[in-house]
């Protein structure tokens, strides 16, 4: 079983995964190879380094669409899952579009040249994309969206604004609308390419097997004169009152955000630690969080992220728990961590991140990143977390934190949180037009009247 033999080589834990054969084609596909002799289960990962950031101004969705009709056809998953008991999946992140096949070695040949027809000959007929879009908007529109994914959008689109990292990466019925043939097929031009790839196989496929099979088939991949760079221009600063979002319920959901760091950003890992020891000291500061959902996150993309804080109170307890959050931000930058919090963030945030990582088909997925993010060298995660010092703490914190700009917003009913918040912050009501403040009248001179209208 495929997922025996993955368990036997632990990822990126303890130790790195072993270092796998490194190939790579005329046409520019990186590969990585790990053979599993006797094995009768393979995997392949394909890791095409571009994702939701290059979706176009109000069309977000538009690179989960164009992974959408990758494999348009129902019965090409139903052949994976149902006929060879194994998984195709396509996952788009802000970074990169991940296509993760796992079958029977001996079908290794068909597995490739399904591939090969998804990336070379995408189904890119008007019915197709209306079909595909249509059942895309309809999913979006009949799921019910939780008001904790409510809150945690409404805050990344009030502290990115229009930047990429704003916009949702599933996209909205109303984006998706906009989003047309030809702005799939600039996708797939641009994007879809052999030198914007690294392809993982992890299985029973010898070394002169695989590149024959994937000389034959991958080959003809075209390739781009150029790499298409993730760069953005920047975001600006926040609007420093708190946004009200009207949901109606019992409970109102809390989030605070400054822009944070980057996944090759050499504080990382301590910004991992700094969440752990935010949401800590988040709970003392205010005894009700210690039995709600609560989270200090740091997301960290190709470019500089966000770091977050969420809780989900009674309307009440909002503006306590939004003052907290920031005595927490300045306590992180003038107390140092205890050795107690220290050791206690470590514990949680390698747990976050073993998690995921423990996962069978998860275990290429450190390698790959080296590409997505053009990383040096593969890096013990687990070390790093653990070389985290009290002083690493405050030099992010301070970074992060001191004359930052911080967006809040507090979703849940409108009249109950405005009373809450009424004398303590500044806010407004998202769709609610804001009432002029009057310009304070200027002191007359002394000894002059004021001249007639």
């Amino acid at each position: 079983m495929l997922l025996t033999l993955l368990l036997l080589t632990p990822p990126a834990l303890a130790q790195s995964p072993n270092e796998p054969q490194r190939e790579q084609l005329l046409n520019g596909l990186r590969l990585l190879l790990w053979e599993r002799p006797g094995s009768s289960e393979v995997l392949l990962k394909l890791r095409l380094n571009s994702g939701a950031a290059f979706d176009l101004a109000g069309k977000s969705g538009q690179m989960a669409l164009l992974g959408d009709l990758l494999f348009p056809d129902p019965n090409t998953v139903e052949f994976f899952t149902d006929e060879m008991a194994g998984k195709l999946e396509v996952v788009v992140n802000y970074d990169s579009t991940t296509i993760t096949m796992i079958g029977k070695t001996a079908e290794f040949a068909s597995m490739v040249e399904v591939l090969r027809n998804a990336l070379l000959a995408t189904q890119l007929t008007p019915e197709v994309i209306t079909r595909i879009r249509d059942a895309r908007i309809k999913t979006l529109k009949d799921a019910a969206i939780a008001p904790s994914l409510i809150a945690d959008r409404a805050i990344a689109a009030r502290l990115f604004g229009d930047f990429p990292y704003g916009r949702s990466i599933n996209g909205t019925p109303e984006d998706l609308a906009r989003v047309d043939r030809s702005d799939l097929m600039l996708a797939r031009e641009r994007f879809l390419n052999s030198n914007n790839a690294t392809l993982a196989i992890v299985g029973g496929i010898t070394r002169a097997r695989a590149l024959r099979t994937l000389r034959q088939l991958l080959g003809p991949w075209r390739k781009s004169e150029s790499v298409v760079p993730t760069t953005f221009r920047q975001p600006k600063a926040p609007d420093a009152r708190t946004l009200i979002v009207n949901v109606p319920g019992p409970a109102a959901e809390v989030r605070v955000a400054v822009r944070g760091v980057s996944r090759t950003d050499p504080d990382y890992f301590a910004a991992k630690v700094l969440a752990k020891l935010a949401e800590q000291r988040w709970q003392g500061l205010t005894p009700e969080l210690v039995k709600q959902p609560v989270f200090a996150r740091s997301d960290s993309h190709a470019l500089p992220g966000a770091f977050v804080m969420g809780a989900s109170v009674n309307s009440q307890a909002a503006a306590d728990s939004l003052a907290n959050a920031r005595k927490v931000m300045d306590s992180l930058i003038a107390t140092p961590a205890t050795t107690a919090e220290l050791d206690r963030a470590k514990t949680e945030a390698i747990g976050d991140i073993s998690g995921p990582l423990s996962k069978p088909d998860a275990m290429p997925d450190p390698w790959l990143d080296l590409d997505t993010y053009y990383l040096s060298a593969l890096q013990d995660q687990m070390a790093l977390l653990r070389s985290v010092t009290a002083q690493d703490i405050q030099r992010i914190a301070t970074r992060l934190f001191k004359d930052a700009s911080v967006a809040s917003i507090v979703l849940g009913e409108t009249s109950p949180l405005k009373a809450a918040l009424e004398g303590r912050f500044q806010y407004e009501v998202l769709g609610e037009m804001a009432t002029p403040t009057p310009s304070p009248k200027p002191p007359a001179t002394p000894g002059k009247k004021d001249s007639p209208r």
